[in-house]
């Protein structure tokens, strides 16, 4: 597996993050989209390793960020579901 797709909802959560750090730091926007990358690459080499969060779906807590990359894997690509912010209701994803 090597490649990670987002659907339409989850762009729109890592875009909506990224610009909310962009208003306020550069350096904080970057220090995100290095974040969400670095998850990514992990999510990508070892799918498996991170919790599950349902019968579909697993998490990746970014460090630094209040953040995690819920995803289900599929046949051959993993599917971001959400850029989730830690305060927001559980599972407001699901319905994806």
């Amino acid at each position: 597996m090597d490649r990670s797709l987002f659907l339409p909802a989850a762009t729109l959560d890592y875009e909506e993050a990224y610009d909310w750090y962009r208003a306020r730091s550069e350096r904080a926007s970057a220090g995100f989209e290095a974040a969400v990358e670095h998850a990514l690459d992990q999510i990508i080499q070892a799918p498996d390793r991170w919790s599950r969060c349902d019968q579909r779906h697993r998490h990746h807590l970014l460090k630094k960020y209040p953040y995690s990359i819920v995803y289900r894997i599929e046949v051959d690509s993993i599917l971001v579901v959400a850029v989730a912010h830690a305060r927001r209701r559980f599972g407001y994803w699901k319905s994806r």
